[in-house]
C-alpha cells in the first residue's frame, strides 16, 4: 500500500475507499434522467439555451435531460431549488449573471449562496446587449448620442426589464463612464418595456439581441452599439461601445451550467467534457449566435473564477449606483 508520511493508515484506507466509490459512481453515471432547472419561464433566451444544450447532453449521455422551468423572484426560486437539491449529478441548473452576480448583491437574505452552494460545471455563452434608441433621438452613433445626452441632462428615459436587471446595470455603467444623466424607467419584463420604447414613451434601452433585432431591421429602432468586448458575429458592422469612445466598457449577460455543491468531481468533469464537445458542434454554435450569444466554454475552475469576478464587479456597480429593489 502507498504510504503518506504523517497520515494514519485507517484514514488513508477511508480516503482510498471514498475515492474508488466516487470513481465507480462517475463511471456508471448517468443511469436515469437528469433534471435541468431553468429559473425563468419557457420560451425566453434562457429556456432556449437550456433546451439546446440539454438535447446535446441527452444524446451524448444516453439519458433524457428534462428542462424544469421554475420562474419566480427574478430567478431566486429556481436557484434555491437547485442549491438545495441532492448533489448526485441528476439535478443541474442553468445559472447566469442574474442568479450568481446580480441577485446576491440586491437581496440581503438570499436563500442560497452563489459560491458555496454550487459546483460550476461550464460557462456556455456570453450574451451582450444592444443599445437601441427610438428614431426620435437624433443620434447615429455613440459619439453623437453622448453629446446629445450631455446637452439634455435628465431628458432621456431608458427602459429596463426591471430594477437590478442586466439592462439597467448596462445603462448605469454607461451613465457613469459617459458622464451623462439619464432617467431609469423600470418595467415588469421585456414586453411592456419594448412596447413603450417602440411608441416613443421612452427613448432608449439596452436590450437582448433576439428581442430587438426584428425592430432594428424594420427601421422602428436604431442600433448604436453592442455592449460586449467584441462585435457580434451576427451583426459585424455594429461597433462595440468600448471602441466607440468608452474604452473599458463591457456589460454582458451570460449562461452556464452548475450543479449543487458536493456533486462528485468526476461527474462534474464528465459533464464539462460533454458540454465542451457540444459547444464545438457547428449547429450548436450557430444556434447560440442566432440567439445573440457568443459560445464560451472552458473548465469548471475557469467558470468559478468568472462567477467570483462578476459578483464582485457588479456588486461594486450596484453599491455605487445605490440600486435597490422596489
Amino acid at each position: 500500500m502507498l504510504a503518506f508520511p504523517g497520515m494514519n493508515r485507517y484514514v488513508l484506507v477511508a480516503f482510498l475507499v471514498a475515492f474508488l466509490e466516487e470513481a465507480a459512481l462517475a463511471q456508471a453515471y448517468p443511469s436515469k434522467p437528469i433534471r435541468l432547472i431553468v429559473p425563468f419561464a419557457a420560451g425566453g433566451g434562457n429556456d432556449n439555451v437550456a433546451r439546446l444544450v440539454g438535447k446535446r447532453l441527452s444524446d451524448s449521455l444516453g439519458q433524457p435531460v428534462l428542462v424544469d422551468n421554475r420562474p419566480g423572484a427574478g430567478g431566486v426560486v429556481g436557484a434555491e431549488l437547485a442549491a438545495k437539491s441532492v448533489p448526485d449529478g441528476y439535478t443541474l441548473f442553468l445559472g447566469g449573471v442574474g442568479s450568481h452576480a446580480i441577485n446576491p448583491n440586491l437581496h440581503e437574505n438570499l436563500p442560497y449562496d452563489p459560491v458555496k452552494d454550487f459546483a460550476p460545471v461550464a460557462l456556455l455563452a456570453q450574451a451582450p446587449l444592444i443599445l437601441v434608441v427610438h428614431p426620435s433621438v437624433p443620434a447615429r452613433d455613440i459619439a453623437e448620442f453622448i453629446a446629445y445626452a450631455r446637452a439634455h441632462p435628465g431628458r432621456l428615459n431608458f427602459a429596463s426589464n426591471g430594477n437590478g436587471s442586466s439592462s439597467q446595470l448596462a445603462a448605469v455603467m454607461f451613465d457613469s463612464m459617459a458622464g451623462v444623466d439619464m432617467v431609469h424607467v423600470p418595467y415588469k419584463g421585456l414586453s411592456p418595456a419594448l412596447t413603450d420604447l417602440l411608441s416613443g414613451q421612452v427613448q432608449l434601452m439596452f436590450s437582448s439581441v433576439v428581442a430587438i433585432l426584428p425592430h432594428i431591421k424594420a427601421g422602428k429602432l436604431r442600433a448604436l452599439a453592442v455592449t460586449g468586448a467584441t462585435r457580434l458575429a451576427s451583426m459585424p458592422d455594429l461597433p462595440t461601445i468600448a471602441e466607440s469612445g468608452l474604452p473599458g466598457y463591457e456589460a454582458s449577460s451570460w449562461y452556464g451550467i452548475l450543479a449543487p455543491a458536493g456533486t462528485p468531481r468526476e461527474i462534474v468533469a464528465k459533464l464539462n467534457a460533454e458540454l465542451s464537445k457540444a459547444l464545438e458542434q457547428p449547429e450548436v454554435r450557430a444556434s447560440l449566435i442566432a440567439e445573440g450569444a457568443e459560445p464560451a466554454g472552458g473548465s469548471p475552475e475557469r467558470f468559478a473564477a468568472h462567477i467570483r469576478a462578476e459578483k464582485e464587479r457588479l456588486g461594486k456597480l450596484i453599491r455605487d449606483a445605490k440600486i435597490r429593489l422596489e
